[in-house]
């Protein structure tokens, strides 16, 4: 059985484009941080619209382009995993949201693996 399967968590950063964290876009720096903390994975989302905590609306539409769409990391791991980096992504935000929900992991593995089993609920 894949060892990344079962109860896991997912944590959703909410983000705008246009947050930084140093010189670096605020996305990318997590993503490397995720990176060199061993995470599984993790994907990017750029939305189409939304707003936050001012409630300005920001859209992709052409007659009103804006450069703070929103933008949602997404991972999952483990719950110690998670607990370990919480402080270092804490510190690299400057607002946003960060929501934490249980999941239940049934598959996770690359095309070429054979040993690919998918974990039955």
């Amino acid at each position: 059985m894949n060892i990344f399967s079962g109860e896991k968590v997912l944590i959703r950063i909410f983000i705008d484009e246009n947050a930084k964290y140093g010189q670096k876009p605020l996305y990318k720096a997590l993503i490397d941080l995720l990176i060199v903390e061993g995470f599984a994975g993790a994907t990017v989302l750029r939305g189409i619209a939304g707003f936050g905590a001012h409630s300005v609306y920001h859209t992709d539409k052409l007659l009103r382009l804006s450069s703070e769409l929103p933008i949602i990391v997404e991972v999952v791991a483990s719950k110690e995993k998670l607990d370990r980096a919480m402080p270092k992504i804490d510190e690299m935000m400057c607002g946003g949201l960060i929501s934490m929900e249980a999941v239940n992991v049934v598959r996770y593995c690359n095309k070429d693996d054979k040993q690919c089993v998918l974990n039955e609920p």
